[in-house]
């Protein structure tokens, strides 16, 4: 198992962090530079179509229509916006232990009830009057994945509306956005994109959401309407708009085009056989991962320690809470699995 984009990733090491942040393609870090270059030099071009073309090629991934995706650069600040526009009294029912991100919004909404309980029991909590069920397609700190059909299910039997962050996923695992109400995403991970990317699926009819943090951008003529107030909001989910990191957006449009190019299939098997093979290796260390099966981040409880000593060997992973996670994306191979195995089969040195 090679990797699959060898002339687009150019690390100078074992780099096995995606789930902190993804390596960027060559033509995404080229497409940065230019747009710098530009600005430097006074060459103005329309930074804008990048943001288009980054934003549809998201809805193809997703499975959307483009109308339905908004564009902006937090998952924190579209988690906001959904939190502002539930009622009063309303329930949030989310995930013990989720990515603070997508939960600290709906904490700080005051005025609505925010329930968390464990991941596996989450379709199961989902009570009349529960009115959002937000979680994370896979969870940051271990991998394991959400049950979103038997989420989505319940959600539906009592009336409540689904918000996912595929940010964990988006890249390596097959979307099926036009199953929930909303779909967030950062796209610095698994997508390879720079930071300030981040992407807002919206129902049909906005799903009550109003465009509460737009500026001329939200306008449905935004060149028209970039003095006083916006009179008339675009009429797709573009009214959700946030200011866009234009350089990074430039980038965004080449790394996009990269994974859809590659296909979301071929990247999911082969980061699942990298993750598979890890984990038999594992065994044969005497070492049993956290249970997340099907997934691309392999959390390893007690080795966490080792992540300060694999760093300086070259291998780039991460710790978290006393768990070593390992992520394993389309520019990662066999012989890093193999690489990473080796070190761990190596006493940590206690001087």
């Amino acid at each position: 198992m090679e990797n699959l984009a060898p002339r687009q990733f150019r690390p100078s090491t074992v780099y096995l962090n995606t789930a902190s942040a993804g390596l960027i393609p060559v033509s995404a870090a080229e497409a940065v530079q230019e747009a710098v270059r530009e600005r430097v030099e006074g060459r103005g071009g329309d930074a804008f179509p990048a943001v288009a073309a980054a934003r549809a090629s998201f809805a193809r991934l997703a499975g959307l229509p483009v109308g339905r995706v908004a564009a902006g650069s937090s998952v924190a600040t579209y988690a906001g916006l959904v939190a502002a526009a539930l009622p009063d009294g309303a329930e949030v029912l989310v995930a013990e232990g989720d990515f603070s991100s997508v939960v600290t919004p709906f904490h700080a909404r005051g005025g609505i009830e925010v329930r968390a309980v464990a991941l596996e029991r989450l379709a199961e909590e989902v009570r009349p009057g529960t009115a959002l069920v937000a979680v994370s397609c896979v969870q940051s700190a271990d991998g394991r994945l959400a049950d979103l059909p038997a989420i989505r299910a319940a959600a539906r039997a009592h009336g409540a509306r689904t918000f996912v962050d595929v940010s964990q996923s988006a890249g390596w695992l097959p979307l099926d956005a036009a199953e929930d109400d909303y779909t967030v995403c950062v796209a610095f991970k698994w997508l390879g994109c720079p930071h300030g990317v981040a992407f807002l699926a919206v129902p049909e009819d906005f799903g009550g959401l109003r465009p509460v943090l737009g500026g001329w951008l939200s306008a449905e003529e935004p060149w028209s309407s970039t003095y006083g107030p916006v009179i008339e909001y675009a009429r797709t989910a573009r009214r959700f708009d946030t200011a866009q990191a234009l350089f990074s957006y430039a980038g965004a449009a080449p790394a996009l085009a990269l994974i859809e190019e590659l296909g979301v299939e071929r990247v999911h098997a082969h980061d699942l056989a990298l993750a598979e093979r890890f984990r038999s290796g594992l065994a044969t260390l005497g070492r049993t991962p956290l249970p997340a099966p099907g997934s691309a981040i392999v959390s390893v409880p007690g080795l966490g320690a080792r992540q300060g000593a694999l760093s300086r060997a070259g291998i780039e992973t991460s710790d978290r809470a006393g768990n070593l996670r390992v992520a394993f994306h389309l520019y990662n191979s066999a012989a890093e699995v193999d690489a990473l195995l080796d070190a761990l089969d190596t006493p940590a040195r206690t001087d």
